[in-house]
């Protein structure tokens, strides 16, 4: 369309030529995306998508959204930098902020640029608080691309180095489609919580220094756990005064219908980390935790372009829009009417094995006649539903989960039109 669009063909070269070859894109015919515009991206010939993956989660509060922008512009022209080590006011007033809608008695903020920052953080204070040094994390779990977080990944494909860090123990996750130990969710008594446990108890030291899951674990395949899991699992944690460290950082900021996913579990974590959402598209990450916990980390630490004077007032300004909005209202509904649409679909498409999640937090696990992962229809689908102007994600251990995770602002015509040549789709398929 314009002269100074390289087009996707050079970029792919590009790509190749400059970055490092870890770095993956989806789709056999990828466009090149050039702009956004609330719950719509353009390529570069001009067409328009609804974005149903808002870049992993992260743009809750629609792409370009303006009166974010005009804050978080506005800031920048004023002041961009300083650092921890001089005073400015965003940063006290973001923390200020995340303290009133985190949940229970979560209060001190540590600020960052990354979720994997926040994830290594929290467990890095979680070993001061308790002087312990072991670590439990569940199966199919996704912390981070630092060599702490990697190591307390449970996916194969992630964990991109051969010496992963020793002191991580691995849990069953609550993955009730494929429960490993046979059940279903009315018999199971949590046979999942009684394997952390066993892990505790068999293959640790019992010097614990906590354990860190994701409310809803995205990379995993939306897997979601069934009401009552977390208060079995804090319960046990409790029992051997192990901190719990809930990775917000996929399901913070109402994407799941309330302001953090662990408030639909009733229960307080210990620490709780965020990023992705809190931002809008400017870096930003951090975690929380108490008063209590907060001071057992007294000797010097920053993060220098962490809680930045931008980042923060982005941070202030997407706090605000979900307010005034009530986005959590509206990520309620629309989760709904998409998560009834899949589930009729269903009904017509054997294909679909399971529907799952919460909100706009949602998958759909595909699955051929023996259950098996259905990897390459979720290919094809996801192409057909590129050529039709939607975008769509893919997660699960064997990449064969449908993953709806679209900025908040999707409108219920978006999600009917959604549904629509979803069934077009699978019925080609």
């Amino acid at each position: 369309m314009m002269s100074n669009f390289l087009g996707p063909g050079k970029i792919i070269d590009k790509k190749k030529e400059f970055q490092v070859p870890c770095s993956y894109h989806f789709y056999q015919v990828p466009p090149q995306i050039v702009r956004g515009k609330m719950q719509y991206v353009y390529d570069h010939n001009n067409k328009e998508y609804l974005d149903c993956f808002a870049g992993v989660s992260v743009m809750n509060c629609g792409h370009c959204n303006e009166e974010i922008l005009d804050k978080t512009i506005d800031q920048m022209r004023k002041l961009q930098h300083m650092t921890s080590i001089y005073l400015t006011q965003p940063v006290v007033e973001l923390a200020e902020k995340l303290a009133t809608v985190t949940p229970g008695d979560l209060k001190r903020t540590f600020f960052c640029s990354t979720g994997s920052e926040a994830n290594e953080g929290a467990m890095l204070l979680a070993k001061l608080f308790t002087d312990n040094h072991e670590f439990i994390a569940l199966d199919l779990g996704l912390h981070g691309r630092t060599q702490l977080t990697m190591s307390a990944t449970g996916i194969g494909m992630w964990r991109t180095t051969a010496t992963p860090s020793g002191g991580v123990h691995f849990a069953p996750n609550p993955y009730c489609y494929r429960c490993p130990f046979g059940k279903t969710p009315e018999t199971c008594n949590f046979a999942c919580v009684d394997a952390v446990e066993k892990v505790i108890t068999r293959n640790t030291s019992g010097r614990v220094a906590g354990m860190i899951v994701e409310p809803i674990q995205g990379n995993g395949g939306m897997i979601t756990p069934p009401t009552g899991y977390f208060k079995a699992l804090k319960a046990v944690l409790d029992k051997y005064n192990i901190p719990l460290i809930v990775d917000e950082i996929q399901t913070g900021f109402a994407r799941t219908g309330k302001m953090f996913a662990i408030e639909h579990f009733d229960i307080v974590p210990d620490v709780l980390t965020v990023a992705k959402a809190l931002g809008n598209g400017i870096p930003i990450a951090a975690y929380i935790t108490t008063d209590e916990i907060a001071t057992k980390f007294t000797r010097p630490s920053a993060s220098t372009l962490g809680g930045n004077p931008v980042s923060t007032t982005a941070g202030i300004a997407v706090l605000d829009y979900i307010k005034d909005y009530d986005l959590c209202e509206n990520a309620r509904l629309r989760g709904t009417q998409l998560k009834d649409g899949l589930l009729e679909l269903q009904k017509k498409y054997p294909i679909i094995g399971d529907v799952r999640g919460i909100g706009l937090m949602v998958g759909a696990e595909l699955v051929l006649e023996d259950k098996a992962p259905a990897t390459l229809e979720v290919d094809i689908i996801l192409e057909k539903l590129k050529d039709r102007g939607i975008l769509l994600g893919k997660n699960g251990e064997y990449r064969n989960v449908l993953a709806f995770q679209p900025p908040l602002v999707i409108t219920v015509d978006d999600i009917t039109f959604l549904i629509e040549q979803l069934d077009e789709v699978f019925s080609e398929v």
